[in-house]
């Protein structure tokens, strides 16, 4: 029986609470000083005379029992279960929860049990070594014994799934005085895992399954971990019949030759080593007929007979050759020093590997005639470290013969060997995504190389493949750990010495650091988008569109004709805000509107028009993304992101990348040449053109002052006109339309190629006029002035390109006309004014939608605006609109004192009044822009081809008339009357502010 520790004991009485344990047993415990005090269970106890200790984990009845103890002994005394089993319920932490005055062993709580009652009997052999398994893992000592025979590879245990039993088996199955009980453990002893004591076989034994190809269990070795045990009490067990079963099938499955070991802890000590193609023997007469069957099924061609230097190893090593010979199968015999198993010899011979791989190679030839060569462990043994001899070993006093080498002093010199066989050349063929490397009849091949970006990282896909044979892991060819468990199980899988694999391996490495460095070079260099080449036939549509004298006209009509609806104003906004990507200073947009109202819709057909190679389209962004981008991967390109609350973490950097046109950061980061932390710079060019949609009804103050903000059409016109072109797409024309589409995106994006960065100088920049009743036009009238450049910058295949010399560099421009300063002046009012109104566009349309419905209930009322009441139901019906959409508006129009709420008849319920006096129109507008009309130039007549000097292609936006020239103007005084906004207004920037309406606060 195998002995539970000290250790394990004192821990489990540390760790278990004696008074957790007095009260399961539903023991009352009521405080006394240091210590509780209750009823003894264990008599018929009148007074408390209990007393427990936590202090020291300890209880004792002063009363009629005298007794006491560790939980243990709680355990023992409550449960009535032998010391094994209370120690076995502790660590399960199982324990008996009656309150009888009596213990019965029929409450005692149950161990889980570690097999099902109606399993058959493979399942329930199955089951058992599952649970030795278990057990083993959770076994100080039987580990402990593993790691004194050499046997601490770490995948030994799984891999054959070794085990202990420890005599727990049977405490965790019912009694046999029970029906269950008895059933099962009749059937175990049919097996041969409990004996007719009652006994677990092989209790006190590391336990071996000899498992099959379907992985069932055929034969049971047991060792027995100790050697202090009862004279005549064998060390080595079986079950009970027969030896059935071949160990490390797998092994003979796959190669051609074959170590056999005459005991299995033999054979797993080669397999330890790296010589995976080992099997085993049940003793010197225990090579059986299912031995002899495997190797003739699966083509053995060598047998290395491993067994026991001793008398009885030495004539059953000679029996077995003549048979195995008498079959046509070769055999040889491996020699160990006198009296020695290939277990022993691997302990007192380090290295194991080296020193097993010797005695492999001087395997003794047992046939008559000239030894066939054995061509797959001529590369097994690489002679890099010496052997030595331990101390403790008898080689070290005695001249072993065979093996003189090894015996005549600790580190001797190897024996004389034929030199081993050229290394084979290794040839590589290197594709984009993988290298194929051959040595030999062994076909490597590597993934994922380009994906180490340190030259202190090797990670890859490794697949080797020999004849029809495979093994495909992922490993860092760097971490010594991961090479030699590839390397130990593709010599399984193909059938291959180990030792071949890791020389393969090393060669695999040194070839992979030479072609890494050009890796890493190649794949940190920022890549350079190829040139898009335009056809002779494109180029010329393209400059045709770029020439045209309705420029932006035909920009609108592509638009039509590629299915966008309306939003002329938008379209033209968003197209000429994509263009300024090319000035130093772009403008950046956001389309805000309601969910599914079309803002995505009109940022993907400005996109569509853009070439695909200077825009870039996210998601979502992180908050430190964009100083990782690169460099230059912004510069001059479109940043578009689907919703603006994809970049709520980013929103800090947009800004100043927006407003400064560049982003830096200082991060930490690791030098590959010295491993050491170093601050490292990254730093994002612009300029760079931003493109944002939201559905927010409130946007960032700081991002909303930067940008161009534009507002989708909800109106129900809009939606008629959409349905209509929906339903166009259905028939042929608009299968022709979609055909079309192609052809106007590929024109655009051709003409957006040949525009060129050029610098934009405006001669009437002096006598340009705009509002400035507050602060943030500082930054409107940048984006008004960058819009003329736009415009201008569009037209310039219809201006001259002129140049200056400046600190001797040439300088290309082109001019500014009039004629764009009418196209900005028309496109500002709906650009600009909607952003200084102070209601967002959706609450604007609310207000229009109210003001029409109170007119029209005071017509049908015949009474004033001021007696008008109406609900949130009655809006909610006249709107269409959806409730909590409503309420968002209503809340804020009643904020801003456009409504005001009153208790409704009901006492609970509420409505409003519309203290806004005006139509609720309020159409875009932005005063105190010069009147273009008025003004002429001191410079001439504008040139021909200075463009169309229309004010709107589309745009309904009459200019603002001044009542004065101003002063710095070269123009004849006219007398214009002036147009003023329904709110506040400015002629030529002096403020005009008309009256506010009657009724708001």
């Amino acid at each position: 029986m195998a002995r539970i520790s000290e250790r394990e004991l004192e821990r489990l009485k540390d760790e278990v609470s004696i008074r957790y344990l007095v009260e399961a047993r539903g023991v009352a415990l009521t405080k006394q000083g240091a210590d509780w005090i209750g009823r003894c269970p264990f008599h018929d106890d009148k007074t408390p005379s209990l007393v427990v200790s936590p202090s020291k984990n300890l209880w004792h009845c002063l009363g009629a029992c005298q007794t006491g103890g560790s939980v243990i002994d709680w355990v023992m005394k409550s449960d009535g279960v032998s010391f094994r089993h209370a120690v076995e319920r502790l660590r399960e932490g199982v324990f008996s929860l009656s309150t009888g005055d009596r213990v019965q062993r029929s409450t005692i709580t149950k161990l889980p049990a570690p097999v099902a009652y109606d399993a058959d009997d493979k399942a329930l052999l199955r089951q058992v070594i599952d649970y030795y398994h278990d057990t083993l893992k959770q076994s100080p000592e039987a580990l402990a014994y593993l790691q004194s025979r050499g046997l601490n590879h770490p995948e030994l245990v799984e891999r054959f799934r070794l085990g202990f039993a420890n005599r727990t088996l049977g405490l965790r199955l019912p009694e046999k005085n029970r029906k269950a009980g008895g059933e099962i453990r009749a059937r175990l002893q049919t097996l041969g895992l409990l004996r007719d004591s009652g006994h677990e076989h092989f209790n006190g034994s590391l336990v071996v399954p000899v498992l099959d190809e379907h992985g069932e269990v055929t034969e049971i070795y047991g060792r027995k971990i100790t050697d202090n045990l009862r004279a005549g009490t064998p060390l080595h067990l079986y079950l009970p019949g027969p030896h059935r079963g071949l160990w490390n099938l797998e092994a003979v499955q796959a190669s051609t030759e074959i170590i056999l070991c005459e005991a299995l802890i033999d054979a797993m000590t080669f397999w330890c080593a790296g010589y995976r193609n080992v099997t085993a023997a049940y003793g010197v007469e225990g090579f059986t007929a299912d031995h002899l069957a495997a190797f003739l099924h699966h083509g053995t061609e060598r047998v290395l007979i491993a067994y026991d230097r001793d008398a009885a190893g030495e004539a059953a090593a000679e029996k077995l050759a003549k048979q195995l010979m008498g079959v046509g199968i070769a055999c040889y015999r491996i020699h160990f020093p006198k009296g020695m198993d290939a277990n022993a010899y691997a302990l007192h011979v380090q290295p194991a590997t080296k020193a097993l791989g010797l005695v492999i190679r001087k395997a003794v030839w047992l046939g008559e005639g000239q030894a066939p060569a054995r061509p797959d462990i001529e590369a097994t043994v690489i002679a890099h470290e010496p052997l030595k001899v331990s101390d403790e070993s008898p080689l070290a006093a005695a001249v072993i013969d065979d093996v003189p080498a090894i015996a005549l002093t600790p580190e001797p010199a190897l024996p004389a060997s034929p030199l081993p066989p050229a290394l084979p050349s290794i040839a590589s063929e290197v594709s984009e995504h993988e290298i194929i490397l051959t040595l030999g009849e062994r076909r490597y091949r590597v993934r994922g190389l380009a994906r180490n970006l340190s030259p202190d990282s090797l990670k890859i896909n490794l697949l080797v493949s020999r004849h029809e044979q495979f093994y495909v892991d992922t490993l860092d060819l760097y971490a010594a750990r991961a090479r030699t468990s590839y390397a130990t199980q593709a010599a399984v899988a193909l059938g291959l010495a180990e030792g071949v694999m890791q020389a393969d391996l090393g060669r695999v490495l040194l070839h992979l650091e030479t072609v890494q460095d050009d890796v890493i070079k190649k794949k940190l260099e920022p890549a350079v988008p190829a040139a898009v080449t335009i056809n002779p036939e494109d180029r010329e549509a393209a400059l045709a569109l770029l020439q045209s004298p309705t420029l932006l006209d035909d920009i609108l009509a592509d638009f039509d004709a590629c299915g966008v609806v309306g939003e002329r104003t938008n379209k033209l906004i968003g197209y000429l805000a994509a263009v300024s990507r090319k000035l130093t200073s772009p403008l950046a947009v956001v389309v805000q509107s309601a969910s599914a109202a079309g803002k995505s819709s009109l940022m993907d057909a400005v996109l569509a028009f853009m070439p695909e190679e200077e825009r870039i389209r996210y998601s979502a962004m992180t908050g430190q993304s964009l100083y990782y981008l690169g460099q230059n991967q912004l510069k001059h390109k479109i940043l578009a992101i689907a919703e603006e609350e994809g970049v709520r973490r980013a929103a800090y950097a947009l800004k100043l990348l927006q407003s400064e046109g560049e982003l830096m950061i200082a991060s930490t980061g690791k030098d590959p040449a010295t491993g050491n932390l170093v601050t490292q710079e990254y730093r994002v060019e612009g300029p760079v053109m931003i493109f944002l949609t939201t559905t927010a009804i409130e946007i960032d103050e700081e991002l909303l002052n930067r940008c161009l903000v534009l507002s989708v059409d909800e109106g129900r016109e809009q939606t008629q006109a959409i349905h209509r072109r929906q339903r166009a797409k259905r028939t042929l024309e608009g299968l022709k339309a979609r055909e079309e589409r192609d052809y106007l995106c590929a024109r655009q994006q051709n003409a957006q190629r040949l525009l060129r960065p050029l610098a934009v100088v405006n001669p009437y920049a002096d006598q340009l006029t705009f509002m400035d009743d507050r602060t943030r036009t500082r930054r409107d009238h940048e984006k008004y002035l960058t819009l003329i450049d736009t415009i201008a910058l569009l037209h310039q295949y219809q201006r001259p390109i002129q140049s200056t010399m400046h600190r001797g560099k040439a300088i290309e421009y082109i001019e500014v006309t009039w004629a764009d300063i009418a196209q900005a002046n028309a496109l500002a009012h709906d650009m600009l004014g909607r952003s200084l109104d102070e209601l967002p566009p959706q609450t604007r349309n609310l207000l229009r939608a109210l003001c029409t419905m109170v007119d029209a209930h005071m017509q049908r009322e015949a009474i004033p605006r001021n007696e008008v009441r109406f609900s949130r139901r009655e809006v909610r019906e006249a709107t269409a609109w959806g409730d909590t959409q409503l309420r968002v508006h209503l809340d804020r129009l009643v904020a801003m004192e456009y409504l005001l709420v009153h208790r409704g008849s009901r006492g609970q319920s509420f409505v409003y009044e519309l203290l806004y006096d005006g139509d609720g129109s309020a159409a875009p507008y932005l005063s105190g822009l010069i009147d273009v009309t008025t003004m002429g130039t001191s410079r001439g007549a504008e040139p021909e081809n200075a463009g169309p000097s229309r004010v709107a292609c589309g745009v309904n936006a009459a200019p603002v008339r001044s009542t004065e020239t101003p002063a710095n103007a070269d123009t004849p005084t006219a007398a214009i009357n002036p147009v003023l906004s329904p709110r506040n207004t400015h002629v030529l920037g002096t403020p005009v502010i008309a009256s506010s309406p009657s009724r708001v606060a």
